[in-house]
């Protein structure tokens, strides 16, 4: 089973859609395991209605502190730490234990509008959303107006995501994108939980996991499966300013862990878009 992780900070329009779109393309059976960070909008109290596993925080707290809170309560053998502002591909769950399998991972990430399979392709999908986003920007954030967004961007979401697992089946480069990535849970016990002090975090467990994978062998880095396509509206719900992190005073920047010799030995078999 897949147990899917996600941490809410209100956006009850944005959160009605992300589930509504699992329910419609996911495969199989899944456990949601939602850790809301002090909602005042009803966003846990729908959450519960979906049957979810909620983790009622009292304060807003950091990315990687919430992932935690995740794992630990998640009974499934592969994690899928989805960000609220996506919307899924059809069959998401089937191509992704497929690749886990085909292409013996036990770390990556789903492709979108971050990176694809070459800057070109990333470039000319970044200029169409953000043509599409600034338009509809002008107008309140509503589930309408997120649905509006995503139909003038792909027109037809079934065909445009199918059309990439014909052409990108099974293919993946190394690298990472943050609003998607599965860990088997073999990769948390080798690579541990997330660091609590780096709100970049998805960034963190690329960095680990390749590291680990040149120590060590037992594991590969990071990957993107390239015909897993979620999109992402990328901060466009995020308009207020949430409450400040609880645990802020824990957090440091990702360079004062890892060195610039780390980065550059590290980073140099990727494509930071």
């Amino acid at each position: 089973m897949i147990s899917i992780i996600t941490a809410v900070h209100n956006q009850l329009a944005m959160n009605r859609l992300f589930v509504r779109n699992l329910q419609k393309y996911s495969k199989h059976p899944f456990e949601l395991v939602i850790i809301d960070n002090a909602s005042s909008d009803g966003s846990a109290e729908f959450f519960e209605s979906c049957g979810a596993t909620v983790i009622r925080n009292a304060k807003n707290y950091s990315y990687p502190y919430t992932q935690n809170q995740g794992i630990k309560a998640a009974k499934g053998n592969v994690f899928a730490f989805l960000n609220n502002d996506i919307i899924v591909c059809p069959n998401w769950d089937a191509l992704l234990l497929e690749s886990i399998r085909i292409n013996q991972l036990d770390v990556l990430t789903s492709c979108g509008l971050e990176q694809v399979e070459s800057k070109t392709s990333s470039d000319r999908l970044r200029r169409k959303w953000n043509y599409v986003k600034n338009f509809l920007n002008l107008f309140p954030t509503t589930e309408y107006s997120l649905k509006l967004m995503h139909s003038w961007m792909y027109n037809n979401w079934e065909k445009f995501c199918h059309e990439r697992d014909l052409k990108f089946h099974n293919q993946i480069k190394e690298g990472f994108v943050g609003h998607s990535v599965f860990c088997t849970r073999r990769a948390i016990e080798l690579l541990g939980l997330w660091d609590e002090r780096i709100q970049s975090a998805d960034f963190d467990i690329y960095m680990r996991s390749k590291k680990r994978s040149l120590e060590y062998g037992d594991i590969k880095p990071c990957h993107i499966a390239l015909n897993i396509y979620h999109h992402h509206y990328i901060r466009l719900t995020t308009k207020k300013n949430p409450q400040p992190f609880a645990d802020a005073g824990n957090l440091i920047k990702f360079d004062a862990k890892w060195s610039e010799a780390e980065r550059k030995q590290l980073l140099k078999d990727i494509e930071l878009f």
